[in-house]
């Protein structure tokens, strides 16, 4: 067979053996690709795993010790300031046998007034079935409206001197869009059954007799809200005019209006008034798949009520 004839037998094989190379060239790289994005995930739930709280149960205490529970934020059910999770903690704490004393490091602006009532009761029937166990409210800082509901129960509250305290007081805030809506031709279609079942839409005209109704509701949660205050403050309150106004006070006229009993922080409080130097967390805290869940039940609750209250909220804040 001549040279010639072989050729085109020659450079196929060469060809072939170029595209082999070529296909196992690709099949590597799509296993290294395969590689490097396993391995960046893998470091991606490392990171998540050393970086993020994921919650659970929180490790059981040893020995004398001060427990703490963090009420920070908003009070609200959905939250994580909401009176099960803040309950919970406290039965938890008050229920330790090491447990010298409960400190409550208050840092809120308020919120619910049923959610911050059901804390404020709980701590009170804690105080009753525990009477060796104090409980001292640490404010950093706020602690207003919802959150000195709450910190009312306790046996001395603590602030800085620079602290926000106070705001005893109750709202219901909306908008109207009457106007707006006249000026860009927008008709309201509202069909109730009961005559005021449309209360303090923000849709439709503001009626006189609502807006009278609404401020008896507020009138008398202000009034719970006082009877709280006396309650838990007892002799110690220097009232004023202006005490049960909303306004608040720094944590030094606190001091002085008897509001609060002194200054301290959490490790003070821990180490010269309890007598126990160590601290042990109660706070409950969510994972990352209870918080979105309850998002989401929020956003829907939310939605609801602001629905049935024409978007009102009645709110100590």
């Amino acid at each position: 067979m001549s040279t010639s004839e072989n050729e085109p037998h020659w450079e196929r094989q060469l060809l072939e053996k170029f595209a082999y190379a070529s296909l196992q060239e690709q099949r590597a790289r799509r296993r290294w690709g395969i590689f490097f994005k396993l391995a960046g995930l893998a470091y991606l739930v490392a990171v998540l795993v050393l970086v993020v709280d994921w919650g659970g149960p929180e490790q059981l205490a040893d020995g004398r010790h001060t427990a703490v529970i963090y009420l920070h934020g908003t009070i609200e059910a959905q939250g994580e300031a909401s009176a099960q999770n803040i309950n919970d903690a406290l039965d938890a704490a008050f229920g330790d046998k090491g447990t010298a004393g409960v400190i409550l490091r208050v840092n809120s602006p308020g919120g619910s007034p049923v959610q911050a009532g059901i804390v404020h009761d709980e701590i009170r029937r804690l105080r009753t079935t525990h009477p060796q166990i104090p409980l001292y409210a640490v404010v950093e800082d706020v602690c207003a409206s919802g959150g000195y509901y709450v910190a009312a129960a306790a046996d001395k509250i603590f602030v800085d001197k620079a602290s926000l305290v106070g705001s005893i007081g109750v709202l219901i805030d909306s908008f109207g869009f009457t106007g707006a809506m006249e000026k860009l031709g927008i008709e309201r279609r509202l069909l109730t059954a009961g005559e005021n079942k449309g209360f303090l839409d923000p849709f439709s005209p503001q009626d006189a007799k609502q807006r009278e109704h609404a401020q008896v509701l507020l009138r008398e949660i202000h009034k719970q809200f006082i009877e709280v205050v006396r309650r838990g403050r007892g002799p110690r309150l220097k009232e004023t005019p202006e005490m049960f106004t909303g306004l608040m006070w720094t944590g030094s006229q606190s001091v002085r209006l008897g509001l609060a009993d002194g200054f301290g922080t959490v490790g003070s409080v821990a180490r010269d008034v309890i007598k126990a130097e160590r601290i042990v967390e109660f706070t409950i805290k969510e994972n990352i798949a209870e918080r979105f869940a309850k998002r989401l039940r929020a956003e829907a609750t939310q939605g609801a009520v602001g629905s049935l209250l024409g978007s009102g909220r009645s709110l100590f804040r």
